[in-house]
């Protein structure tokens, strides 16, 4: 299977809409959309719990790092799904753990959200120089067609970045992931990696082994070179919670 592309505008008519005035955000004091007329602006909305949004970070780091200075302006919008990315601070830690280096609106009300009609994580909206919508694109992958839509709007060329992942290559065939499963599953399942949402502190123990929890987020429990099948036993240890039990595609 194919990662899918991103959706095209057939003619950029869309205009960007403004941030709520009294959004929460980390990295910078305050941002505008309208004031970044002139840039080309990626907004990706995103989830420090989620690990679809966890895996897409590399790009999205590399891309700053490259066109920055170009007239790429990042914006992350992040929209939490599960209780503790609803807390500002612990979002406010997670940009900081992660190491993100762009501006990241805090949008726990939804209200950027709902003003996108946005329908999952990660997704990520390409504007024009002015804020025209380009593109957009839901999931993850699509990397390379993405970064050939900055390099067009920037009017750069560079060679894209290199697949972080076997599954990432576009020419690669993937096999369906065990669908994501609520709690701290116990089971069979059937994918690249699997992780847990977890809260709080302390300990899980997955099959029999212990995997330490130090903060809230997402946490590896099992991780395969490619789609491997396998057995999970996730058992929670005082002081943790876990929300839920999460798939991630490999390789056929």
């Amino acid at each position: 299977m194919l990662a899918s592309l991103p959706m095209r505008a057939d003619t950029p008519s869309i205009a960007a809409p403004a941030f709520p005035p009294k959004l929460p955000w980390v990295n910078v004091a305050t941002l505008r959309m309208d004031q970044q007329r002139g840039r080309v602006v990626l907004v990706e909305f995103w989830d420090f719990c989620r690990v679809n949004s966890l895996r897409t970070l590399p790009y999205l780091k590399a891309w700053h790092a490259r066109y920055a200075a170009a007239g790429l302006r990042v914006v992350g919008v992040h929209t939490g799904a599960f209780p503790p990315s609803r807390d500002d601070d612990s979002v406010r830690r997670a940009v900081e753990r992660l190491q993100i280096p762009w501006p990241v609106a805090i949008d726990t009300q939804l209200e950027v959200w709902d003003l996108y009609g946005n329908e999952g994580w990660p997704a990520r909206y390409l504007w024009d120089r002015d804020l025209a919508l380009y593109s957009m694109h839901y999931g993850e992958g699509a990397y390379r067609e993405t970064e050939a839509e900055i390099q067009a709007l920037l009017g750069v060329e560079r060679e894209p970045v290199a697949p972080v992942r076997p599954e990432d290559d576009p020419d690669t065939l993937i096999a369906a992931q065990t669908a994501d499963q609520p709690g701290a599953y116990c089971g069979p399942y059937a994918a690249g990696g699997a992780y847990a949402v977890v809260g709080g502190a302390g300990e899980l123990r997955v099959n029999g082994r212990a995997v330490a929890v130090t903060e809230p987020g997402c946490v590896a429990l099992a991780e395969h070179s490619r789609h491997t099948e396998g057995t999970l036993e996730v058992v929670p240890g005082p002081g943790v919670t876990v929300y839920a039990t999460c798939f991630t595609p490999g390789a056929a």
